[in-house]
């Protein structure tokens, strides 16, 4: 093996540096497998995790994405909150975790800029009225 190049323990070949992902964790800035055998171990993760808002919800929120699209259906498709945008941002108590439904992304924003807070939220309901 020479300088400025390595083996991919997948395949076993000594490839060029520049054949490998960046990674800055290395010690040599790039990544352990070729670029071949790290796209194929991706596609092979994503296969088996079931895609990344599938494994992504599964760690945050203990529910696929069958679970989701089973909430957003029995809301309409529409955001819990307002009924005019799609539902596409799970909502949960930050405290207890549990899942509360399925809004838009604007009322996902305005509840959590609100820290969730009822008191805030009538306070901000009482400062609109007003006007």
């Amino acid at each position: 093996m020479t300088e400025g190049s390595k083996r991919c323990p997948d395949c076993a070949e000594i490839k060029a540096l520049d054949l490998f992902p960046r990674h800055r964790s290395q010690l040599d800035g790039r990544g352990v497998y070729c670029k071949p055998c790290h796209n194929k171990r991706g596609r092979e993760n994503k296969r088996r995790n079931g895609g990344n808002r599938h494994y992504h919800l599964k760690g945050r929120y203990g529910i696929g994405v069958a679970e989701v699209e089973l909430m957003m259906s029995a809301q309409g498709g529409l955001c819990a909150l307002c009924r005019t945008r799609p539902a596409t941002q799970v909502d949960h108590d930050h405290e207890t975790g549990a899942i509360r439904g399925i809004l838009c992304l604007y009322c996902n924003a305005g509840l959590g800029a609100f820290r969730d807070d009822p008191r805030i939220i009538a306070s901000a309901i009482a400062y609109l009225e007003r006007a």
